[in-house]
């Protein structure tokens, strides 16, 4: 896989039209139709240059972890209409620059945070879609919401009315064990599956990365987060 290529990112094109394809066998493989997935291309630590290869692609959304980066990344790629995505956890006094910059937020697992974000997209005059970030895997490195409590979460997001919630997100176990991954993935499907018995639509779960995610596709991603296998090994950076 190219890695660490400066300044020649034509790879990537070569890499996006493999995952595409490797997307839609696992599709097939699930019995499942290919155009029910989509695909997040994470761009955190890769330069504005990766990106910009990618949008002649056609691509306009882009996953990112760090607020900073999407601040330092925003001004240079004005002209390609870009979508930036908050994939990473997500501290309170990042809400201005998300409120300003971001068009979705899938690590929304707090309720001061959900707060922090409301006021500022009040002072802004927008909206956001937001994704729930569940915790499913046991490992302490992971964030989000604890799957019990999620129904009074997201009913607490209700009069939040600057912040569309679209669906749930979950990052799986970090394991050899296909079945211990696809478990995660299934506990976040069953979560949306209690709340529309509750009445509550949730159209979108995301979930899986590049080394998992025929399993997520498998048990039902509307969504996949796709970063390594598109750009190549990870820039190493001093972004904080």
């Amino acid at each position: 896989m190219p890695a660490d290529i400066s300044g020649d990112f034509s790879y990537i094109a070569g890499q996006w039209s493999a995952v595409c394809e490797r997307v839609a066998a696992a599709c097939r493989d699930a019995g499942r139709d290919p155009s029910e997935v989509s695909i997040l291309p994470v761009s955190k630590t890769f330069p504005v240059d990766a990106i910009r290869e990618a949008s002649r692609l056609g691509l306009r959304r882009f996953g990112e972890n760090k607020v900073q980066e999407i601040r330092d990344k925003a001004g240079p790629l004005a002209d390609c209409a870009i979508n930036w995505v908050v994939i990473g956890h997500l501290q309170t006094n990042k809400a201005k620059d998300v409120a300003r910059l971001a068009s979705e937020v899938q690590s929304l697992d707090r309720l001061d945070l959900a707060q922090a974000l409301q006021r500022r997209l009040e002072q802004e005059g927008r909206s956001l879609d937001v994704l729930v970030q569940v915790k499913t895997s046991p490992e302490e490195s992971k964030s989000g919401l604890a799957p019990a409590q999620l129904p009074g979460f997201l009913d607490a997001l209700e009069p939040l009315t600057a912040l569309r919630v679209q669906g749930l997100m979950t990052m799986a176990v970090h394991s050899l064990d296909t079945e211990a991954v696809r478990a995660c993935f299934r506990e976040l499907r069953l979560l949306r599956e209690d709340e529309a018995r509750r009445g509550r639509v949730l159209p979108r779960l995301s979930m899986g990365m590049s080394g998992d995610f025929p399993s997520a596709i498998a048990e039902g991603a509307s969504e996949i987060r796709i970063g390594t296998a598109i750009f190549g090994r990870r820039q190493p950076t001093v972004i904080d």
